[in-house]
């Protein structure tokens, strides 16, 4: 099982997710997505894998904050590869599914 979370440690759902996978006995590959953002294919693939729109991972506080908040699709994807800040977390990948850590448990669903 190849797990990956997009984590922030500084946000509590996101080390509560991590908490929980690792209490799954999983050791995922963590990707601190602040310091190395996923590119916007990655997050096409992401939202593949979520079946979301770009829209539906965007923190709305961090994307007016940011000035990307009127943006959609490509343009909007684009964005949060250069704004990473702006986009939900935490996000968890297990092969071809994905979920959103909010709640945390929602991620036990794909594990």
């Amino acid at each position: 099982m190849s797990v990956k979370i997009y984590h922030n440690p500084r946000c509590s759902k996101s080390r509560t997710t991590l908490g929980l996978i690792e209490e799954k006995g999983i050791s995922p590959e963590i990707v601190l997505y602040l310091d190395t953002p996923p590119s916007a294919d990655d997050l096409r693939d992401i939202l593949a894998k979520l079946g979301k729109e770009p829209r539906d991972i965007l923190r709305k506080k961090e994307a007016k904050e940011e000035g990307i908040d009127g943006l959609d699709g490509d343009a909007l994807i684009e964005a949060l590869a250069a704004h990473p800040r702006a986009m939900e977390r935490p996000i968890v990948v297990n092969g071809d599914r994905a979920a959103i850590g909010r709640p945390p448990e929602s991620v036990l669903e794909i594990l």
